[in-house]
C-alpha cells in the first residue's frame, strides 16, 4: 500500500468544523424504538485531531492493510508528534519510498508489517535509509 496524496491538515475555523450531531445510538442488530436525540454540535478538528501542526491526512493506494480496516481510497490522519511503539500504524519511508504498514520492533530488527497475507511484511534492513514519518491516528472509511 503506497500514499497517493498528502494533504496537510490547516487550522479551521470553528463554522466549518462543527456539525450537527445525533448523540445517540444506533442499532447494527435489531432495530430498536427511536431514542431521544440531542441536537448539539460535534466539532470534528477537537474530536479527531489532538496536535493540529502536527496532522497531516494521507490517501492511502493499494490492498496491504485491508485487514486492519485500511481500504484503497481511505485517509488517515497521521500525527507525527505521537511517538511511534510496536503495534502501531505508521507512515514510513524506507529507501525514498512511503508506505504504510504496521510497525513491528523486535529482537530480530524493525518490521513493517502488511495487514494482508497476500503482500510480504518489510524487513529493514540495517543499512537501509529508514525513518517514521508519523503514527495514523483514525481512518477516514468511505462506505461508498
Amino acid at each position: 500500500m503506497t500514499i497517493d496524496r498528502i494533504l496537510q491538515c490547516a487550522p479551521i475555523t470553528s463554522a466549518t468544523a462543527v456539525v450537527s450531531a445525533a448523540l445517540g445510538r444506533v442499532s447494527a442488530g435489531y432495530p430498536s424504538p427511536a431514542q431521544d436525540y440531542s441536537d448539539s454540535k460535534i466539532d470534528l478538528s477537537e474530536m479527531l485531531i489532538r496536535d493540529q501542526v502536527s496532522t497531516f491526512i494521507v490517501r492511502v493506494s493499494g490492498e496491504s492493510m485491508c485487514n486492519a480496516g485500511i481500504s484503497d481510497g481511505d485517509e488517515l490522519i497521521v500525527d507525527r508528534s505521537v511517538e511511534p511503539h510496536d503495534g502501531h500504524v505508521v507512515i514510513a519511508v524506507i529507501d525514498g519510498e512511503m508506505t504504510v504498514k504496521r510497525l513491528s520492533i523486535g529482537s530480530t530488527g524493525v518490521v513493517l508489517k502488511a495487514e494482508n497475507p497476500d503482500y510480504p511484511d518489510l524487513h529493514v534492513a540495517e543499512l537501509s535509509d529508514f525513518r517514521i514519518w508519523g503514527v495514523a491516528t483514525t481512518c477516514l472509511h468511505h462506505l461508498f
